[in-house]
């Protein structure tokens, strides 16, 4: 498909694109401590991207839209199925806008795509809680509903199902996991601060008028609408695959990243990582095995204290939560459990670059550093000061007893943690590669590896058929956005609310070209919340695109220690200079503690949810954390 080449008085036009947990996971065995058990790597997702080009546009050209397989004359285009699941054909109906865009500059374009004025766009955001989906005027198809499949489980995913109108789409979704995971409390989990359950959430719970398939997407065919996807169950130790094929009139992909090991010798079969549910069962684990192990009888000092090192490789928001839960483990469980372990125990936190916590303002990092290098008083045992950070180190390899780095320097452990970045996983790659040819071919000079997508979503090349989001996306703007799932759950609701809402998406020219998401008819009735983004952009044809409202980030720093980094306005100018300074609001200590509670309760997907992550903050308090090996 090719884009419109807009003379635009600016080069600077906008870069329509065409055409898109979680956790598609596969078990990988690695190695323990002493007693030489078994670590488990579970390969994980997420991340983001985009870019920019110029748009063509011929006036006086009645829009096409195609629409659920659809032309705007009715004609339906011809789909293949090779799908084994009952998912309905494609709809014939199609949707027009009921208007020309013949007015539809260059100049309209580039205003619509700019972010809309802070102001204007908060007071957006807080009517748009108030915003009430079946009361939206959203006009379900009189004939089979279209085919919406999603890819993925994770924090996009769930926002996406949450705001989806299935009387309008048939919604299918495919993922090895059949549950959404409150990451940012995997770290608490791995020590047994709460318990796994607490943080999932069935899709089925989430929606429960979507279909769910146990599976997971191998290949992806933009040509034929297709996805193919394998399913395994076993029984003992024997196990069945079973192939089918799913066809969709729209995908939704929304699969996340993998840890990315940048290459280095070892990392997969020694280090734990820390994405999954059963990352953090394995940590947990290999966490007590160490300590057991340190009590076997024969061992040297030198051998307890190998044991009871823990190294942690990246000291970002994970590695840093890590090492904090796992001090809270030590200073209050460990006395009561190991307290004659205690002196052996060292956490070694290691960062590449000068610093930790890079989103972090420094006066934040520096309290950070304090918290976590704080000595400890044990009654018996004197002052330990478990906790080490070292910056500028560089891991080179890791083998079955040490971490060495590039410097010469080797550190002996007992379990290692990778909390060092994300990559994409093949599937992603392998997508990219299909759409060679189109304009994500350009676009990957951007997003390097992540798929593209333009201010709607739409992935680039994907015929507007295709959307992306999280960490396996990047929007064609800059700055790049963060790989948080922050992100991730703003764009799964933007997303879901643009498709249950009266927008053409995949709105085409005759002769080819994408136009932005459009309203069928722009005197429809719209929400609070869409006025006054209309009212931002000055356009009632354009649909609003999507754009991020960062709403600060939280690190937990241990012994009820927090930090809550608040952006309360936005800087002037590049977002990536080192000029742009926002107004933000840090908060730490027990006050930061407090919010970050507060916050981590109030995102929880379900009462449910939050009803037992609370039982398990008492519990904790109360009776301690559970220290059996499962």
């Amino acid at each position: 498909m090719k884009l419109l080449t807009i003379p635009a008085p600016s080069m600077a036009a906008l870069l329509l694109l065409t055409s898109t947990t979680n956790a598609f996971t596969s078990p990988i065995p690695r190695r323990s401590s002493l007693a030489h058990k078994s670590r488990t790597n579970i390969v994980s997702s997420r991340r983001n991207v985009g870019l920019r080009e110029s748009i063509t546009k011929k006036n006086d050209v009645e829009t096409t839209a195609t629409t659920n397989g659809a032309t705007a004359n009715g004609d339906v285009t011809d789909v293949t199925s090779s799908s084994s699941s009952e998912i309905p054909p494609p709809t014939a109906a199609a949707t027009t806008p009921r208007h020309k865009m013949s007015n539809l500059s260059p100049d309209r374009i580039e205003k619509a795509i700019k972010e809309r004025p802070y102001p204007l766009f908060l007071a957006e955001k807080t009517f748009a809680l108030f915003d009430n989906l079946s009361s939206q005027n959203s006009h379900p198809p009189t004939g089979t509903k279209e085919r919406l499949l999603v890819l993925g489980t994770g924090w996009g995913a769930a926002a996406f199902l949450k705001n989806i109108d299935c009387q309008k789409y048939d919604v299918t979704v495919v993922s090895p996991r059949n549950y959404f995971v409150f990451t940012p409390m995997l770290a608490g989990a791995s020590v047994g601060t709460v318990d796994f359950k607490s943080i999932t959430e069935s899709i089925r719970e989430i929606n429960s008028h979507v279909r769910y398939l146990e599976a997971a997407a191998t290949d992806i065919d933009p040509e034929t609408n297709t996805v193919a996807c394998v399913s395994i169950s076993c029984e003992g130790n024997s196990c069945e695959t079973e192939e089918f094929t799913l066809t969709y009139d729209r995908l939704i992909y929304t699969v996340g990243a993998q840890t990315n090991t940048y290459g280095t010798p070892g990392v997969e079969e020694y280090c734990n990582y820390l994405k999954q549910v059963g990352d953090a069962m394995q940590i947990k684990n290999a966490i007590l095995n160490c300590f057991e192990s340190a009590g076997l009888p024969d061992l040297s000092d030198e051998e307890k204290e190998k044991e009871l090192t823990f190294v942690i490789i990246g000291a970002g928001p994970t590695g840093i939560e890590f090492a904090a839960e796992l001090l809270d483990f030590i200073e209050e469980d460990g006395v009561r459990f190991y307290k004659d372990r205690l002196k052996y125990v060292r956490i070694k936190v290691v960062e590449a670059t000068p610093t930790i916590l890079r989103p972090f303002e420094d006066g934040m990092k520096e309290e950070a550093t304090k918290r976590l290098t704080r000595s400890i008083e044990i009654e018996g045992v004197g002052t330990i000061q478990p906790c080490e950070i070292l910056l500028n180190k560089q891991v080179s390899e890791v083998t079955e007893n040490n971490v060495y780095f590039k410097d010469g320097d080797k550190v002996p452990y007992g379990m290692a943690l990778w909390a060092a970045g994300i990559g994409q996983l093949p599937l992603t790659k392998s997508l990219v590669e299909a759409l060679q040819g189109t304009e994500q071919e350009q676009a990957q000079e951007f997003s390097r590896g992540r798929l593209a997508v333009d201010p709607w979503l739409r992935v680039i090349g994907g015929q507007g058929k295709i959307f992306a989001m999280g960490d396996c996306s990047c929007l064609c703007q800059t700055p790049y956005l963060p790989a948080t799932a922050q992100v991730a759950a703003q764009q799964g609701e933007f997303l879901g609310k643009l498709l249950s809402r009266n927008y053409v998406t995949n709105a085409m020219n005759p002769d080819g070209g994408i136009l932005p998401a459009l309203a069928i008819d722009p005197d429809q009735s719209k929400t609070i919340s869409e006025q006054v983004a209309s009212f931002a952009m000055g356009e009632k044809e354009i649909a609003p695109r999507f754009q991020f409202l960062d709403l600060g980030i939280l690190a937990y720093t241990g012994s009820g220690s927090a930090l809550a980094q608040v952006q309360v306005a936005p800087g002037k100018g590049n977002p990536n200079s080192e000029r742009w300074t926002p107004v933000r609001l840090q908060i730490k200590g027990a006050l930061g503690f407090s919010l970050w509670r507060t916050i981590y309760l109030l995102k929880q997907t379900s009462m449910k949810n939050v009803v037992l992550v609370s039982l398990d903050w008492i519990k904790v308090k109360l009776f301690g954390r559970d220290i059996s090996i499962l």
